[in-house]
């Protein structure tokens, strides 16, 4: 009796591999300025609306989670501090370490600022000016800290002060130690709902980057650009010195790891820094990196929350202190020894007022109102401030991520097999087989 015959098999599914996450990134940047050129060039207005929106909209997704993830991962961290040894210590070291670099960084962009001259020749005058709406001053900065309510800082988006409230919550949380237990689960859970929603939006950075990087183009063109030339290229080259000079010399000198390795496998949240412009929507992809860069979780969990809201070298310290410098040179205010003091003491103390969003105007005026100088200047560089903001963001969270490497490499902490396997592939845990971006095809006949 035959055997009853086999039904014939299809043919397995063909994968297709769509490119690196970074590829797609860099693939966002060139279309964007190829559709920027052609809108600017041909005036083409649907073209520039659109890709108004499209960047708008991928900053807003960004920004609409900022508020409780701030909160959460600033109560979160704190307590997540019990589990590690040494926890005042390793707090007090990382923002020690968050102020040492502030410095170098405040004093990178003061040289190259007394080395180029960045407000001379540029055909701007006073007159081109307008004076912000809003300035950021010392007393605004110190009483701000404190909200007069629960709800506002959350509807009006206030970083500062929800730090203040995460803070004091988290404190609290610890004094109570299991009594806070039940309320710290529904905060893991809240941070963790809101992680994973946030990765939704990364995913779409590179379509996000079309809009950002178009619209930017289209809008202010390469005519204006070149007036802020040497300014633009300052902040770039000052940027570049901190995040590829300074960086890979304390990674090799003080953690004694290899930089190039620190670069591979933070990309992920660098890229992502650079076209988001947002310190705090990358966040959940700085957490990750720094965790696979070997850094204790815990660790991890309270200092990338803390620099993402405080820890800003590009921000607030490169750019305010060449800004200054351009905009003394286009109102012919002449400084001196002890101006360069307080760009740096601002720079290094007053960083938080940037809060981790897109933009440094706040940290700007507060600097120009502590100089003297004409708060007029901020209108100077609003038009421009977009190109700088993303060199400026990268750098910041490059720096988020190296401080806690460093701290935990010399506190002998740092997982070094870890950090030495580290990669620049996508880094969602949950979603890892995903990030491979293998996608099945219908079968095809032979």
């Amino acid at each position: 009796m035959s055997a009853p015959a086999s039904a014939p098999t299809s043919p397995p599914a063909r994968r297709m591999s769509l490119p690196p996450f970074w590829v797609q990134i860099v693939a966002g940047l060139v279309l964007g300025v190829v559709l920027g050129w052609i809108t600017r060039s041909y005036d083409v207005s649907w073209l520039h609306t659109t890709l108004d929106k499209v960047g708008h909209i991928f900053v807003q997704l960004l920004k609409l989670a900022v508020a409780p993830l701030v909160f959460f991962a600033i109560l979160v961290s704190i307590t997540n501090l019990r589990k590690v040894n040494n926890a005042a210590r390793l707090a007090t070291r990382t923002l020690l370490w968050f102020m040492i670099t502030s410095l170098i960084a405040v004093v990178i962009g003061i040289v190259i600022g007394l080395l180029t001259n960045p407000g001379a020749g540029t055909g701007l005058t006073p007159k081109d000016g307008q004076k912000p709406e809003h300035a950021g001053s010392w007393l605004d900065f110190l009483t701000g800290i404190i909200p007069t309510d629960v709800i506002t800082p959350f509807t009006e988006l206030n970083v500062l002060q929800i730090v203040f409230m995460a803070v004091v919550a988290g404190i609290a949380a610890l004094k109570l130690g299991e009594k806070a237990q039940p309320i710290l689960t529904f905060a893991e859970s809240v941070l963790e709902l809101l992680q994973k929603a946030l990765w939704w939006v990364i995913r779409l950075a590179p379509i996000g980057t079309v809009g950002l990087i178009g619209y930017a183009i289209a809008e202010y063109g390469w005519h204006l650009i070149g007036k802020y030339a040497t300014f633009t290229a300052d902040v770039y080259i000052g940027c570049a010195l901190v995040m590829f000079g300074v960086y890979p010399l304390l990674l090799a000198t003080v953690a004694k790891v290899n930089p190039v390795q620190f670069f591979k496998g933070a990309w992920p949240a660098i890229q992502l820094a650079f076209v988001s412009r947002s310190s705090v929507g990358t966040m959940p992809v700085t957490v990750k990196v720094t965790e696979r860069l070997g850094v204790p979780k815990e660790y991890t969990s309270f200092a990338v929350p803390f620099g993402a809201t405080t820890k800003m070298d590009g921000c607030a310290a490169i750019y305010p202190a060449l800004a200054a410098i351009f905009i003394a040179q286009i109102f012919g205010v002449e400084l001196g020894v002890k101006e360069y003091v307080l760009i740096a003491l601002v720079s290094v103390i007053g960083s938080a007022a940037t809060a981790g969003l897109t933009g440094a105007t706040v940290m700007l005026t507060l600097t120009l109102s502590t100089l003297g100088l004409p708060l007029e200047g901020v209108g100077l560089l609003m038009a421009i401030d977009p190109v700088l903001d993303m060199m400026r963001t990268a750098t910041n969270v490059a720096g988020q991520a190296l401080v806690p490497v460093v701290v935990a490499a010399r506190e002998k902490i740092l997982d070094l097999d870890a950090y030495h396997s580290a990669s620049a592939s996508p880094v969602d845990e949950d979603e890892s087989r995903e990030a491979e971006r293998k996608v099945s095809l219908p079968p095809v006949a032979a």
